[in-house]
């Protein structure tokens, strides 16, 4: 009896453990082989038939359609390159090159992933409509407030993400440092 009594409680507990583990997972968007540049993040083999089991799981929850290996690949921000989250009420400046990419979409979302309500109805910028420096170099504010040049408007919301989509890239897979393919820079100009 006292065997049995041993055998459920060790059931039950890995049970717990590995359940909880993977809610943590799922809920944090935690998956293996993620590449970080800066402070945007991506994870290339989601697209592929080399997918870990954690992120089939999250995108089964959360309904995204990964972009597929051979067409480009998705960097996620959360966080600005000091670390800070992405506030909607602060400003911010994404500033310098884009990587080598045939076309890149630049898009603000709610930490649901939705897109975000605003008065002008702008919910990204891509590379075909930005305005550039002489030098190639390019600004993006992101802020509550109308700003002049490139800027993509926040609603005011108390947190958001940038979500940079290159396609037609090198950066993938294969490419497994940050030497190649800069991205950039999130710093925080402010907030109201």
């Amino acid at each position: 009896m006292r065997l049995f009594f041993a055998s459920c409680f060790t059931f039950v507990l890995a049970a717990a453990i590995g359940l909880g583990a993977t809610w943590i997972t799922l809920n944090r968007g935690v998956a293996f082989g993620a590449l970080t540049i800066g402070a945007w993040t991506a994870w290339p083999k989601s697209g592929s038939v080399d997918i870990d089991p954690y992120a089939r799981a999250t995108i089964a929850r959360n309904g995204s359609l990964p972009i597929g290996t051979g067409d480009g690949v998705a960097f996620y921000a959360h966080t600005d390159d000091e670390g800070g989250r992405l506030d909607g009420r602060c400003s911010y400046a994404i500033s310098g090159m884009t990587p080598a990419a045939r076309y890149w979409t630049l898009t603000l979302y709610d930490p649901q992933g939705s897109l975000v309500a605003n008065a002008i109805d702008r919910h990204d910028f891509t590379s075909a409509e930005i305005l550039r420096y002489a030098d190639g170099r390019f600004a993006i504010t992101v802020s509550p407030r109308a700003r002049p040049g490139n800027w993509l408007p926040t609603g005011g919301i108390e947190q958001f993400m940038l979500v940079w989509r290159l396609y037609d890239t090198p950066i993938g897979v294969a490419m497994r440092t940050t030497k190649e393919g800069p991205m950039p820079a999130i710093t925080r100009k402010g907030c109201s």
